[in-house]
């Protein structure tokens, strides 16, 4: 056996995670999508599906208390969180990292996909 026959292991703790990558990114724009597809069955993805599920749970509870006129600049503020961890979300996702987002990432725990 040739050192080329040899297959790399597809995910080993401590080394980022490549194989789904583009699907976590997705799980932060629309959660669902990578439910309907093979990457389901991710650990990876599913981490990060759960993450966006959150985010998207927590922009449809600020949207709604901001209807209520003496919470509005209150919401504008949760809502500029919301994108920062949003963003924060993506990046973890781009570099293969599972990191729990700030403030709302031990929520996630809490949901099975």
């Amino acid at each position: 056996m040739s050192p080329h026959d040899q297959k790399e292991p597809e995910h080993v703790v401590g080394t980022p995670h490549k194989q789904n990558t583009g699907m976590a990114v997705v799980a932060y724009v629309l959660f669902f999508v990578p439910l309907l597809t093979d990457a389901r069955d991710d650990p990876f993805v599913r981490f990060h599906v759960k993450q966006g599920f959150v985010l998207f749970l927590c922009a449809v509870a600020t949207s709604i208390l901001s209807w209520l006129p003496f919470i509005m600049y209150v919401a504008w503020i949760l809502h500029v969180g919301i994108i920062v961890l949003f963003v924060l979300g993506v990046l973890n996702a781009l570099r293969g990292e599972e990191n729990a987002l700030p403030l709302v990432g031990h929520l996630a725990d809490h949901f099975k996909f």
